[in-house]
This record gives structure tokens, C-alpha cells and sequence, in this order.
């Protein structure tokens, strides 16, 4: 497998790669987005497109920690796809606890440490049961963490944090004055998932559909015109490369990136 390749590379002391402009992302996101149309373009079931979009999560895993991506969230289910037909749901429900059956032995082998986020009441015993194996079996992984948003929606996390907030004013263990960003940071649904740098979704859609919009605050973009099944590794490693070429300001002007950087 040749290295990928980056524009202005240069090489440190080390021998390690670097290049004008933005380092890599920590943290990546990802809306995948385009297996049914994946399907019905080649006369297929959609549950052969989610089942092929199975194969691009693998090689995405692979590639994001060959490029040592700290942390790689993806959007498998929101709170919104229950209301698709019940045979998709049915079979969408098999694929998730299939995975967590045959996948996370190999990911707890890649030292990657996995957690699920969403409501998992909504999903059936045998599902919950297996996504607390899983997190219990990687909890102590020091690789890249896999984060798995299911029964998920940006706008429930947030409600969710307020709640757990709001109690803690009630019990009269939290002032409201002490409610700022990190404290509410530190109430949502995933201990030490940092700030998404680079947001891609796939198929040509440009919206957020509700994934993780706290984290997503100074998130970079990244619009694919690609159905998730035909997103695979080189399209991963472009989407990361065009994020290295962008220079994020965070509110302040060139001028002062520039002074920091001196």
C-alpha cells in the first residue's frame, strides 16, 4: 500500500510528514448517507445496500487508524430512521447486532476503544446486551475510539445534558451560575469525545441531519458526491488531505493565526 500522498510535504527531524497548512483531524465525523440509493441503482434490495455499506465502515476503520484519527464517530442509525418500513428497520436491527457479534473481537484486537451513544432503550435486549459486552471488552483500549451513534439525534444529546443539569440545579448541587460551555460540554452523552474537526457525509447531501451538533460547533465540511457503499479508503484519505489544505480561524483574523504560529 503506497502512503498517501500530501501537497507542500516536508519532513521534521523525525522523518514524520508535515505541510503547510491545517495538521490532521482528531476527531472525525461521518453522516454515511446513500445505501438505498446504493441498492436501487444496481436493482437491489436496500438491505444489500446497508449490507455493502457494512464493508465501506470497515475500510474507513482501517484507513482513519492508519492515519491515526484519535476519534471517528459515524452515524449508523438516528432517532428519525425508526420511522422507514418496518422490513428496512427489521433488517437494519440484524446488521447492528450481527456487527457487534463479528466486529468488535477485531476491533478489541486493533486496541480501538468503542462506545455507543444514542437511547439504547429503543433497541431490544439482546442488542443492549451486546453493546455493554462490547464497551466493557475495549474499555481499556488505548487505540482510536470508535464512536457509534445509534438511536441518535444532536437535538435529544443536548436536551439530555440540560435535563442532567437541571436536576443537578434542583438537588442543589450545581449553581446556575456555574453553567458555562465546559460544563455543559462535561453533561453530554460521551466522556472525552472532543470537538469534531472534519464532518464528511456522503452521497451529495449537504445537511447535518441532526449529528452531533454540540460537537459540531467548529467543525470543517466536507460534502461527497459518493454513495457511502462506494466511499472507501482513498475517498477517506482525499476528504482528510482537502481538510489539511483549509486554514481554520476560529473567529480570529489571518493575521493573528500567523502571529501564533511565528
Amino acid at each position: 500500500m503506497t502512503s498517501p500522498q500530501f501537497p507542500e510535504e516536508q519532513q521534521d527531524e523525525t522523518g514524520a510528514l508535515s505541510q503547510a497548512g491545517e495538521a490532521p483531524p482528531a476527531h472525525v465525523a461521518i453522516i454515511m448517507d446513500g445505501n438505498n440509493r446504493w441498492a436501487r441503482a444496481r436493482g437491489l434490495s436496500g438491505v444489500r445496500g446497508h449490507r455493502a455499506g457494512v464493508e465501506t465502515v470497515r475500510a474507513v476503520i482501517q484507513r482513519a487508524a492508519e492515519r491515526e484519527v484519535k476519534t471517528l464517530s459515524l452515524f449508523a442509525f438516528s432517532s428519525e430512521n425508526w420511522k422507514r418500513p418496518a422490513a428496512e428497520v427489521n433488517a437494519l436491527m440484524e446488521l447492528f447486532l450481527m456487527a457487534l457479534k463479528r466486529e468488535v473481537k477485531k476491533l478489541n484486537e486493533r486496541n480501538v476503544r468503542l462506545s455507543i451513544i444514542g437511547e439504547q432503550r429503543g433497541f431490544s435486549h439482546a442488542i443492549q446486551k451486546h453493546i455493554q459486552r462490547a464497551e466493557v471488552l475495549t474499555a481499556q483500549n488505548t487505540g482510536m475510539h470508535l464512536v457509534i451513534a445509534a438511536n441518535y439525534g444532536g437535538q435529544w444529546d443536548i436536551a439530555r445534558a440540560a435535563r442532567s443539569l437541571a436536576e443537578q440545579v434542583a438537588a442543589g448541587d450545581l449553581a446556575p451560575s456555574d453553567i458555562d460551555e465546559v460544563c455543559f460540554d462535561k453533561a453530554m452523552g460521551v466522556d472525552n469525545v472532543p470537538p469534531i474537526d472534519l464532518c464528511i457525509r456522503t452521497s451529495g447531501e449537504q445537511r447535518l441531519s441532526n449529528f452531533m451538533l454540540w460537537q459540531m460547533a467548529y467543525a470543517e465540511l466536507h460534502f461527497s458526491p459518493l454513495l457511502w457503499p462506494d466511499f472507501g479508503a482513498d475517498a477517506f484519505d482525499g476528504a482528510l488531505n482537502d481538510f489539511c489544505q483549509r486554514r481554520r480561524r476560529f473567529g480570529m483574523t489571518d493575521e493573528q493565526i500567523e502571529a501564533q504560529g511565528a
